[in-house]
């Protein structure tokens, strides 16, 4: 068993499949193919189950893929300690960041961060909350923009609270309401967000909970266009109050959601444990001093 056979494994199911992963990783399809057989035969046990819709950990591989996660995310945090002891990186930070909401929320905090810290180079993978997770902890990055709650093995620091708005097409009915319960939206076809979004999945568990599941017509990790669907009539969309503003449109109305049990609560999120390099630390502070934290929304931190 070698590190690069754990990384293959994870990438296959992150990717849901061994071309997505063989291109994501530049190597060949056998070469990914090769190397989970190879894990298998070590450990004696089948890891993965392959169907024409993906593949499926079995129960072994869930555990060789919980324990493949921890050893790369360990793997990392030694490079980078090593390396700034060395100081051979102690300018470079990995950020892990969703498309929804970080033009607003970071873009600000990269001028500054920039400014501030002009030998930093900063690295940008954008995922949902779900995927940049699972890189966090496969030490890919160093910090990741997440939904609230995160899993208990990770810490977090607070970054913005937003209720959820439903955005309408101008012509509804439901457009010229002061403000809706999830229950008024049951009959109208939603636009959601892309696999790995944290909030779709909290969407439809909220709308499940109140007796419907929404009826997709569309999905999108773009505001822009998720706004742009709206518009042209295809259904209702629920965005963060602030990320709905800046994707303002006349053909758009955008009418307070009265569910505050799905308020939009941003933080940054790193492994418990992990190692936070300079950098991490020195983005944090700047964060924070953005945003600072509120009674009601502490900052969970083992550090």
């Amino acid at each position: 068993m070698d590190i690069r056979q754990l990384r293959m494994l994870v990438e296959v199911v992150r990717q849901d499949g061994f071309s997505a992963a063989a291109e994501a990783m530049y190597v060949t399809q056998p070469t990914i193919s090769k190397a989970i057989a190879q894990l298998e035969d070590e450990l004696g046990d089948v890891l993965l189950e392959r169907s024409r819709h993906g593949v499926r950990l079995t129960p072994a591989g869930q555990i060789v893929h919980r324990r493949a996660l921890a050893l790369l995310g360990e793997g990392e945090d030694m490079r980078r300690e090593l390396e700034e002891l060395r100081g051979l990186q102690r300018g470079e930070l990995r950020l892990g960041l969703a498309s929804l909401g970080s033009d607003v929320l970071f873009a600000p905090v990269f001028a500054r961060f920039r400014q501030r810290y002009p030998q930093i180079e900063l690295h940008v993978l954008e995922r949902g909350s779900e995927a940049l997770e699972e890189s966090l902890r496969a030490g890919e990055i160093e910090l990741a923009a997440s939904l609230l709650p995160v899993a208990d093995d990770l810490d977090w620091q607070p970054v913005r609270s937003e209720p959820l708005v439903a955005l309408l097409p101008r012509a509804h009915p439901l457009a010229r309401r002061a403000a809706l319960k999830l229950q008024d939206l049951a009959d109208v076809p939603f636009v959601l967000f892309e696999k790995g979004f944290m909030l779709n999945r909290r969407i439809m568990q909220a709308c499940l909970a109140r007796g419907f599941s929404p009826r997709e017509v569309a999905r999108s990790g773009q505001p822009d266009f998720i706004a742009a669907l709206v518009g042209a009539g295809i259904g209702v969309a629920l965005l963060p109050r602030m990320i709905a503003s800046a994707k303002q449109r006349e053909d758009v109305a955008i009418v307070p959601l009265r569910e505050p049990e799905l308020d939009w609560n941003m933080a940054l999120a790193w492994r418990r444990g992990g190692y936070l390099s300079a950098a991490a630390q020195a983005w944090l502070r700047l964060v924070a001093e953005q945003a600072p934290p509120t009674p009601a929304n502490k900052r969970r931190s083992g550090r």
